[in-house]
């Protein structure tokens, strides 16, 4: 008996790529392969006008923050979210986009922040200005989504989450709770 590979339930058109990616809300995980034009830079998609309502993922995972240890992922072969309800948003280990700034730049610096939003905690960097404070950056920031920086993501309800380490992460500020650390 011969093994057949499974084919993905999408077609990629010559202009578009798939990334695996990563989605929080505010009681589910979810994973899966997100297909997107060539061009996009998937890592800061959210924070474009070419994000549709609704983000599509195949081949995904859901899994309850609701449920603690007891939690079990299901499987989708499709899945729509609406993108209002997106909480959190990264490519999956070990895929990641060139940054997105200067680290030449004079006028910012990295802020040590911890971010919490669901069931999660994420220890990392905001990039701000040189004469900001995390208050004021709060304050006057208007953009949906933040840039997190070089991150340990930990979860407060699922023990068997462990630490993931990533590169970057969009977070979506007025679900988002920030420390200073």
């Amino acid at each position: 008996m011969a093994l057949t590979a499974k084919l993905p339930p999408y077609h990629l058109a010559p202009d578009e790529k798939m990334a695996q990616v990563m989605i929080y809300t505010a009681n589910s995980l979810l994973w899966g392969d997100l297909v997107v034009k060539a061009i996009i830079r998937v890592s800061t998609w959210l924070r474009t006008s070419a994000v549709p309502d609704w983000v599509t993922l195949y081949n995904a995972g859901l899994l309850s923050t609701n449920q603690g240890a007891n939690a079990k992922p299901i499987n989708f072969v499709e899945m729509h979210v609406p993108v209002p309800q997106i909480i959190a948003f990264h490519l999956i280990p070990p895929a990641q986009d060139p940054i997105d700034f200067d680290p030449t730049e004079l006028n910012r610096r990295m802020e040590p922040v911890n971010a919490i939003f669901s069931s999660f905690m994420v220890k990392g960097s905001l990039r701000i200005s040189a004469n900001a404070t995390l208050k004021k950056f709060i304050e006057l920031n208007r953009e949906a989504f933040s840039a997190l920086y070089d991150l340990e993501i930990t979860s407060l309800s699922l023990p068997n989450f462990g630490v993931v380490k990533i590169p970057y992460m969009l977070v979506r500020q007025v679900n988002t709770i920030f420390t200073a650390r």
